[in-house]
């Protein structure tokens, strides 16, 4: 049971008699505090605050965010920040992150509440964005140092970022360019001023000097700590997502609620099955709904044994596991047309152990309302007396367990809960479906289906279809129809160019759509030196997101001249280049990654309904959350839980979930922790940095388990 707590407000004055001692001293008499696990961010509305603000979101850390141009929004004083509980001195926030080092009128009584609080419980502060200037530790960035852009700068993490809370990258923190016209990102460059107590993590050159300047750096006065950050970003850019990892451990001391890690997977949609190849004179797909009936030649794309054996090859090479997603049909089909042969299947099923599989139903079948294909677009068929002429529940059930029927047989390494329908279909689609298909969720509850896919671009968020759980899969824009480089591109051209151009015009119909043409592709070097980068970032994005959602592609893409490899091996490359050895990326299944998304889900709304009371007492950490929930943690390696390790090794830290029962769960911190004290008013003492984290080396590739701890 939750206990009861008694809480006093105090005032500044009544709380900073309390907490009197000589300067630079902690009171031997006065209980160590209590300080919440929960980050203050005060907000101008500014990319800047926003981009930390949603990472901690992400992360699952709890936060209270003060907007400063809100007429109503609480007066940050004393009261605000502090009281006592049970005779303990009570801090509320574990850090504090401003828009800069005081976005406050000169004078304000709630930036000296500010610095008080910080120094009295050695709370750090960020200062989200602020230029270079003495005040901040630094020299003025005029004259000595560089105020510019530093769009395509490649930054370094110092030898004191790397010990303490950078650690887990490789070293470089590449600055986006991805427009020559416009500015990306503003940044002060310069050198710590004279005297002062700066320690910059994050450097880089500035322009015509020999020197560097810092990014981010810590800043230590008045017996305060201030993470100094002199750029500008936003939550999307990858600057910021290298370093927001980063920016949460120094704040919090590597002490806080919620985790953060770097995930990827890959489905593999069709195998087994047969692709219709794109027409580039047609500009639509034979075979496919695209089409008008009858018109051009079908002309499919199939893997062959070579395309498993590079595939398998490329797996052990990269540490990484693909998921392929089946329809058995595809097999019969093709043994049935070859006298009973089909080595694909054959040397699939000898390097079965290789892969993951997942149910994709037996012939790819529309499992939606039944498609009258006799224009195009497309539409569904209306029964005689009206209404929508349905799939029913018996032909969903034959694909679903026909398709797993096949599976079992070849002893394929699968789930038999997870599912991905033809298409997604069965769920709604737009404009033709406004609504799922009523049979699907029957159909579902009746195989014990747990774990359903559904396509990013129309239907991200996570919901209950029947017994089954959605989640989510980006597209990448690596087309179904399309074996050859030349093929995709030509597509690409028709989808993202203008009619005059010999595009299909959806740009011109759409203009929000970001990834629109000037003009054509090369077919010859296009997919090489546009679409590969382009959509290289776009998944890279995903990965250093926290964003577990797997991205999907089809058998066609590893088929032919294996179009897909580029872009897997520019999203592999590029985080290999950033990240150390420790903080490899998390290669999850689908019931794994529907698990990780429901836990989140389920504390999100825990920490929004207020059910969650965090707080670290010296070397003790308590949670008190509803019994069955789910609790994310980051914390120091050598943290325990009921006597054993916490969570699992990643980034430095151990991460994980633990399950809340019907008392506080409690984490014991290693000793030499940073940990917060009372100090008196005022004092002069500087808390020391943070000690070097342990880097564990990873002895191969290989995704770091992340489940239930304790």
């Amino acid at each position: 049971m939750k206990r009861t707590m008694r809480t006093a407000a105090l005032t500044a004055a009544a709380l900073l008699t309390t907490l009197a001692a000589p300067a630079g001293t902690a009171r031997a008499d006065v209980p160590e505090p209590r300080v919440d696990l929960r980050v203050l961010v005060v907000s101008d509305g500014g990319p800047a605050t926003e981009a930390i603000a949603a990472e901690l979101e992400t992360a699952g850390t709890p936060y209270t965010r003060v907007d400063l141009a809100d007429a109503r929004r609480p007066v940050i004083d004393a009261g605000f920040l502090a009281g006592t509980t049970e005779g303990r001195p009570h801090a509320r926030f574990q850090a504090v992150v401003l828009p800069d080092d005081n976005p406050f009128p000169a004078g304000s009584a709630e930036m000296a509440a500010l610095a008080d609080y910080e120094r009295t419980f050695a709370v750090p502060q960020v200062d989200a964005y602020t230029y270079a200037r003495p005040e901040v530790g630094l020299q003025y960035a005029v004259g000595a140092g560089w105020a510019g852009s530093v769009d395509g700068v490649r930054a370094e993490v110092t030898p004191a970022g790397l010990a303490g809370p950078f650690g887990y990258l490789a070293g470089e923190v590449p600055f986006e360019d991805n427009s020559p016209t416009v500015d990306e990102s503003y940044a002060y460059l310069s050198a710590p001023a004279p005297g002062a107590d700066f320690v910059p993590y994050v450097e880089a050159p500035i322009p015509g000097r020999p020197s560097k300047g810092s990014l981010v750096g810590e800043y230590r006065h008045d017996g305060r700590r201030e993470l100094v950050v002199t750029f500008v970003y936003n939550r999307h850019q990858q600057q910021f997502r290298l370093l927001a990892r980063g920016i949460v451990e120094w704040m919090t001391d590597g002490v806080h609620l919620g985790a953060d890690r770097n995930h990827f997977a890959v489905h593999v949609d069709d195998v087994l099955a047969a692709d219709d190849r794109w027409d580039t004179e047609l500009n639509c797909t034979p075979g496919d709904v695209d089409c008008p009936p009858g018109e051009g030649t079908p002309d499919p794309i199939r893997m062959v044994p070579a395309d498993v054996d590079h595939a398998v090859d490329w797996q052990d090479r990269r540490g990484f596991t693909l998921d392929l997603a089946y329809n058995a049909f595809g097999s019969v089909d093709h043994r049935e047309a070859n006298g009973g042969a089909d080595a694909l299947a054959d040397r699939f099923v000898t390097e079965r152990d290789r892969f993951r599989w997942i149910n994709h139903t037996y012939t790819h079948a529309f499992l939606g309302c039944r498609q009258d294909t006799s224009v195009v677009p497309w539409t569904c068929a209306t029964l005689p007396g009206g209404g929508t002429d349905w799939v029913g529940e018996d032909e969903i059930s034959d694909e679903i367990t026909a398709n797993l029927a096949w599976g079992e047989a070849a002893r394929l390494p699968l789930r038999d809960d997870e599912l991905i329908t033809g298409e997604h279909s069965g769920l709604r689609v737009s404009p033709q479906q406004p609504e799922d298909n009523p049979h699907l969720g029957p159909a579902l509850t009746g195989n014990g289906i747990a774990w359903l896919a559904s396509d990013h671009s129309r239907d991200p968020a996570q919901r209950r279809v029947g017994s089954a759980t959605t989640v989510s899969r980006y597209p990448m824009n690596v087309f179904y129809n399309a074996g050859r480089a030349a093929e995709q591109v030509d597509e690409y051209n028709w989808i993202y160019t203008s009619r005059a151009q010999g595009g299909s015009g959806i740009c011109e119909d759409n203009p929000a759509t970001t990834t629109c043409l000037p003009e054509p592709l090369d077919t010859a070097t296009g997919y090489a030196e546009h679409i590969v980068p382009l959509e290289t970032r776009i998944a890279l994005g995903h990965v250093l997101s926290n964003d577990p959602r797997p991205h999907f592609i089809h058998q066609s893409n590893l088929a032919e001249e294996r179009i897909a490899y580029p872009v897997l091996d520019g999203v592999l490359d590029s985080y290999e280049e950033l990240f150390a050895a420790d903080t490899p990326v998390v290669n999850l299944r689908m019931a794994d990654i529907g698990t990780e998304l429901s836990r989140r889900a389920a504390w999100r709304t825990a920490l929004d309904a207020g059910q969650v009371t965090a707080y670290r007492t010296g070397a003790s950490v308590t949670v008190e959350a509803p019994g069955g929930l789910a609790v994310p943690a980051t914390v120091p390696t050598g943290t325990l839980h009921g006597g054993t390790a916490f969570g699992s090794a990643y980034a430095g830290a151990r991460t994980g979930w633990t399950t809340a029962g019907g008392t506080p769960l409690t984490l014991a911190l290693p000793a030499g922790a940073p940990a917060p004290e009372t100090a008196a008013p005022g004092a002069a003492d500087t808390p020391a940095l943070p000690a070097p984290r342990t880097r564990v080396p990873r002895a191969v590739s290989a995704p770091v388990p992340y489940g239930p701890a304790g």
